[in-house]
């Protein structure tokens, strides 16, 4: 079957199809401000921009789910995330664009949300765009949430509907980390070569990436992921496998060794999709030294990580640093009651 006419292949070592969705390379700007407070040479990758409807690093990813979908000539996107789903919001527009019907299921992973919570935010944009949203009940069942979208995926079928499953569970090909190979190699080609790596560690697929990426190009930089939703130990084991399983994908992952598989979970508390004092004082940080924005869930969790790690000499004066913003700014509006004790 030929390709959809904006699906390019890239050349990975099975080859892939991939939908144009990032205009990249996405900016790459020095943070001079926190720089000259930490000791550090800071530069920020604004994957923030990277996609539409305010963008984020999961349009990476679905670069290469979409481009599995167009070849399979899809006509329906299923996709299972957080009720603040930054990976579904963008989904639904990406879907829109391309003229397919977007299928949204919500999981309750934070426990005691408002009303603005369940309603605003990525959930907004969701339904503004048209996404038809379903909901799963178990914030931790990632299997279970995979099933119940096969299951919505089987009945349409029967109907005559062409459904693609974004899959969320382990156990699938990890086709999304290829979006952070090229991503990887992109930083090089902006920055050169540069000491440490930091980004937000969740379902491990852009985590996984980068360290992919840089290794397979020869770089020996660090790649610290802050983890997001579960403790350094359980995530590593997480990164481990997803790396697995990109071996089948990208030559690049077989140079990846345990440890260069490096977590960091010091904001993590009180837990997934909550703000504890580290990340309420990286919101702060680059809000007042840089004019940037950092959401609760990922980024302030993940930036967190870069003064505690100078602080504690885990990173090195002088040392030339990769923040990568993953976006998710659209989920601000759902913590207003939160973020305003910052304000």
């Amino acid at each position: 079957m030929p390709l959809h006419p904006k699906v390019a292949r890239i050349n990975h070592d099975a080859m892939h199809p991939r939908l144009n969705i990032v205009t990249a390379p996405t900016p790459l700007v020095a943070a001079p401000r926190v720089s000259r407070a930490l000791g550090i040479e800071l530069f920020i990758k604004r994957d923030d921009l990277a996609g539409p409807s305010i963008g984020g690093n999961k349009s990476r990813q679905l670069e290469y789910y979409f481009g599995a979908a167009k070849a399979e000539d899809a006509d329906t996107i299923l996709i299972t995330g957080a009720v603040q789903s930054n990976f579904a919001r963008l989904a639904a527009a990406v879907a829109r664009a391309e003229g397919m019907h977007p299928i949204v299921q919500l999981e309750n992973r934070v426990p005691d949300t408002s009303k603005t919570y369940q309603s605003s935010g990525n959930v907004l944009l969701s339904r503004l765009l048209g996404a038809e949203i379903l909901t799963y009940p178990e914030g931790e069942d990632e299997a279970g949430a995979d099933a119940a979208l096969h299951a919505r995926a089987g009945d349409l079928r029967k109907a005559g509907r062409k459904p693609y499953v974004i899959p969320l569970s382990e156990g699938h090909p990890p086709l999304g980390a290829l979006g952070y190979v090229d991503a990887a190699h992109e930083v090089l080609n902006q920055l050169g070569e540069f000491d440490v790596l930091v980004v937000a560690s969740g379902s491990g697929a852009t985590h996984a990436g980068l360290i992919a990426g840089l290794r397979g190009a020869g770089s020996r930089a660090r790649v610290i992921g802050s983890c997001v939703r579960r403790e350094a130990g359980l995530q590593s084991a997480r990164i481990g496998r997803v790396v697995d399983r990109l071996r089948r994908l990208h030559r690049g992952a077989e140079r990846v060794h345990q440890a260069d598989i490096e977590t960091w979970d010091g904001a993590l508390a009180p837990g997934y999709g909550r703000l504890g004092e580290p990340a309420a004082s990286a919101i702060r940080m680059l809000a007042s030294y840089e004019g940037l924005l950092l959401d609760p869930v990922y980024t302030a969790k993940s930036f967190a990580a870069i003064p505690a790690l100078v602080a504690s000499g885990e990173i090195r004066k002088n040392s030339r640093v990769c923040f990568v913003h993953t976006g998710g700014l659209a989920a601000m509006f759902a913590y207003e009651d939160t973020l305003s004790a910052l304000a």
